[in-house]
């Protein structure tokens, strides 16, 4: 049988209304949203490796969302995969931040480095890859298209490439689907 999987992108920090206040109403509701996705995709559609490309915001958040579900009884066939894209590409992070992802590859199933030097070309690379790996896309995403963004360019690519998209808009954390 198929080992479905989902990748996860996501806006970083500085684009939600809340900053890095993760104790804010709206980051809780987001955080929860996620986690029903993470449940729906597991209980309902088989999904059990998930791919995150560590940044920060969103695929810090869904990571631990996950590590923690795995703990849980009937999630623990869960599978993290960390994409990264490039070496040390956090090495400019503030250290509460450096410790999240560490931590996060620590605890991974597996953790891969996607691209060879820092730049665009590389989060691109590693966006792409996630998705290629993937049956569905959760994307914490607007669709503004004033905003440029490795997020907009995952889903488009993600659309493009059929996958099932579950959307969770970040100024209300409702739950969409695209098909």
């Amino acid at each position: 049988m198929e080992m479905l999987s989902c990748a996860i992108t996501g806006h970083r920090p500085t684009r939600f209304k809340f900053k890095y206040n993760e104790n804010h109403a709206l980051c809780k509701k987001i955080k929860n949203s996620i986690l029903e996705v993470f449940r729906i995709l597991h209980d309902k559609n088989g999904v059990t490796r998930y791919y995150v490309g560590g940044a920060l915001g969103v695929d810090i958040w869904a990571a631990e969302i996950l590590l923690s579900l795995r703990k849980q009884p009937g999630y623990g066939d869960i599978k993290l995969i960390v994409a990264m894209p490039f070496e040390n590409y956090y090495s400019g992070w503030d250290e509460q931040s450096k410790k999240r992802l560490l931590t996060i590859i620590r605890n991974a199933s597996y953790c891969t480095t996607v691209g060879k030097e820092a730049g665009a070309v590389s989060y691109k690379k590693r966006n792409y890859f996630m998705v290629d790996h993937a049956n569905f896309l959760l994307a914490v995403y607007d669709n503004d298209r004033k905003v440029r963004s490795g997020t907009g360019q995952t889903v488009n690519y993600a659309l493009k490439k059929k996958c099932s998209i579950f959307f969770v808009h970040p100024d209300t954390a409702e739950i969409t689907r695209k098909v």
